[in-house]
């Protein structure tokens, strides 16, 4: 075994596709991505670098898109910033700074010069992650892990399986739509395999009410299928349709993630993680949970 190959069952470097136009957040996101919106004192890309670390990984691997140097500005050193909190005794601010990315963690930035969808954003990875497995995480999929975050447990899975897992969980109703959808068999409560795959089927046509969330660990095979398939939904190269041809030779396990999604790229789900992080914040719980009760009193909860 190769230095640089990680043991059998260990995943150390992580996908962050952050290339997209973020159009529903407009204005907000015109000159701003998306992922660097604030979910109270933290931009969304920050939490799921987080969760990223907290499984494990060494390695983070940006594709970033044209205007958008506020992710790797966020993720850099910032000298001046540090100095004058230094210089003004601000040491728990200036740790929280300097403890944005642990310094045994690297962060890795790839252009994609034009926005291709899912499947193409992770294919312009293939050079950095190589030959081992890997994580992709979409930062405006926000999951709140019980027992672990998100990406911990589904790190545990692979460890177990040693093959490629999807994040997954129930939704109900039409939303399903918006998904891509797996329909699964030998399904044990927490795990089940995967003998099918769709991209946002209408809920008519959905083979199950298992969504996929923005959360896959991939074998490395996946880069070479990518190379290969045609455009999908939307006209775009879709990770979905990847993953459909990996089921043809490998097995593929979809894992109902423990813990709350909050689908942060629509606006009601970005208002709801606010408030439920705001409602857990230390220094914010109290009295914001205060405004809201007030809030309601008056009447401004009701219709």
């Amino acid at each position: 075994m190769s230095p640089d190959t990680p043991p059998p069952g260990v995943v150390r470097k992580a996908v962050f596709p952050v290339a997209g136009l973020g159009t529903r957040f407009l204005p907000a996101t015109k000159a701003s991505p998306k992922e660097m919106l604030p979910v109270v004192d933290k931009p969304l890309v920050q939490y799921a670098v987080e969760e990223a670390v907290a499984a494990g990984i060494e390695v983070l691997v940006f594709i970033n898109g044209r205007n958008k140097t506020s992710i790797p500005d966020h993720f850099d050193k910032a000298y001046e910033l540090e100095k004058e909190l230094e210089a003004r005794g601000k040491q728990q601010m200036l740790e929280v700074v300097q403890g944005i990315v642990p310094p045994h963690v690297s962060c890795v930035y790839i252009r994609q010069a034009e926005a291709l969808g899912l499947g193409h954003a992770v294919l312009c990875a293939r050079p950095v992650v190589g030959n081992e497995p890997f994580a992709v995480l979409l930062a405006d999929d926000l999951v709140d892990g019980q027992g672990g975050s998100a990406l911990s447990q589904m790190t545990r899975v692979y460890a177990e399986h040693q093959t490629s897992v999807l994040g997954v969980e129930v939704v109900d109703g039409p939303e399903i739509s918006r998904y891509g959808v797996v329909a699964t068999d030998d399904d044990d409560g927490d795990t089940a395999l995967i003998n099918g795959i769709v991209e946002k089927p209408p809920a008519t046509e959905a083979p199950s009410n298992l969504g996929v969330l923005g959360r896959y660990i991939l074998e490395p095979r996946i880069f070479e299928l990518l190379e290969n398939v045609p455009r999908g939904s939307g006209g775009e190269y879709q990770l979905t349709d990847a993953i459909a041809a990996l089921l043809v030779e490998q097995r593929v396990l979809a894992y109902r993630i423990r813990g709350r999604r909050y689908d942060c790229g629509s606006k009601l789900g970005y208002l709801q993680a606010t408030v439920d992080y705001a409602l857990k914040h230390p220094e914010l719980r109290e009295g914001f949970r205060d405004y809201l009760r007030e809030l309601n009193a008056n009447g401004g909860l009701r219709d």
